[in-house]
């Protein structure tokens, strides 16, 4: 019997059923790909994988534990790895920094608390209980802000020899020999050809080619060129596409690139198994195409999120955003009044362009089985044409 077009080698490198990656989604609020998300997804054939970006060493053992728990199937590991950031350094000496650093940073910030009205409203009784002595500014302080941490993240995935270890941000390089001697695979996530040749020399088992329409930290290259340029740079260290893939035409589109499977993060982050809050999801059902926007508000890079208030205020004021950490670190007195009030307007919501293909919550199976129904409809019909 003939061996399925979608049955390719990032099947055989993982041992999974369908070529499809949950991509690693996490950031200062906390993990949306979580333990249940991820098991669903590894459970439905696919390859889940954890957010722990900017996650405690500690609280990435727990999530790690609580995964093992749930599935028996490959699962991976998601942190970040930006060069810029400082070598070491506490939250409280962040923030003291950003007295000298970011002044007017500071400064805008303080005025945004008032005029976005995050200073005033109050909660309901149902969210402070949830949030009583948990402010994000609070649950900032164990965050993994500098490169020691983030070297620290990188021993808990060696102490659990986790099947799969992926790079969202940065590179793995350092890392990967001491990775493949704990028998993890490493994925690194690059937004064009230059950096997918370094990782590539380095001996990463996997390459993520990311393009311009992906939600979160993203490139500047949209994801149709990017793709086949990035193949042919790196052969044959296999590439994974990502970037405006959320059904099985955009699956098959990918591996008739040269690519060996997707990276898919926006049409996973409102099912069910989802740890993003409910009404973030709700907003991610009334978007469109047309509702996201680049911008380095939020984290000090580039990433895609729904269009919002804070946004809008920041680009308008004309104020330069701060490196990361310091820019996350900052924007925690808005971050506060946000989550407490629930703020959809305000709060962070990574997606990509594909947002307006989501209209109704789904369960990670479904969503797997349908991208796979999809894909092999798509191939049957190329099939009988060229046949016919």
């Amino acid at each position: 019997m003939a061996r399925s077009p979608l049955q390719t080698k990032l099947c055989d490198m993982f041992d999974i059923q369908y070529p499809i990656i949950l991509a690693g989604m996490g950031g200062i609020s906390g993990p949306i790909s979580g333990p249940e998300l991820v098991a669903a997804v590894s459970n439905a054939g696919g390859l889940g994988v954890l957010g722990c970006v900017f996650m405690a060493p500690q609280e990435m053992d727990e999530m790690i534990r609580k995964t093992k728990s749930l599935t028996d199937m490959p699962f991976g590991v998601d942190t970040v790895l930006p060069a810029e950031v400082p070598e070491k350094g506490t939250t409280a000496e962040f923030k003291a920094d950003l007295s000298s650093l970011g002044q007017e940073q500071d400064e805008l910030v303080k005025r945004l608390v008032v005029e976005l009205g995050v200073d005033k409203s109050e909660p309901a009784d149902s969210v402070k209980e949830a949030t009583a002595g948990h402010s994000m500014s609070e649950q900032a302080d164990d965050k993994a802000w500098s490169a020691d941490l983030f070297n620290q993240q990188i021993e808990v995935i060696l102490e659990h020899r986790v099947p799969v270890y992926a790079a969202g941000l940065g590179d793995p390089g350092p890392w990967v020999d001491k990775l493949h001697q704990h028998g993890t695979k490493v994925i690194s996530v690059v937004g064009h050809v230059r950096a997918a040749r370094k990782v590539a020399q380095a001996g990463v088992d996997l390459i993520v080619a990311q393009g311009h329409e992906a939600g979160g930290h993203n490139s500047r290259i949209a994801t149709m060129p990017l793709i086949p340029q990035v193949v042919d740079a790196v052969s044959p260290t296999p590439v994974v596409a990502a970037g405006g893939i959320g059904d099985g035409r955009g699956l098959v589109a990918a591996l008739a690139l040269g690519a060996v499977g997707v990276w898919c993060g926006t049409i996973f982050i409102t099912t069910k198994e989802s740890l993003f809050e409910h009404y973030l999801k709700q907003n991610i059902f009334r978007g469109t195409e047309d509702d996201t926007v680049v911008t380095k508000v939020y984290s000090g890079k580039r990433m895609r999120v729904m269009k919002n208030a804070l946004v809008d205020a920041w680009e308008k004021s004309g104020v330069p955003t701060l490196p990361m950490p310091l820019q996350s670190i900052s924007i925690l007195p808005i971050m506060d009044g946000a989550f407490r009030n629930e703020r959809a307007d305000i709060i962070p919501t990574p997606a990509g362009q594909i947002l307006g293909m989501i209209k109704e919550p789904k369960t990670a199976k479904q969503v797997i089985e349908d991208m796979v129904d999809g894909a092999e409809k798509v191939l049957a019909e190329l099939s009988t044409s060229k046949a016919a």
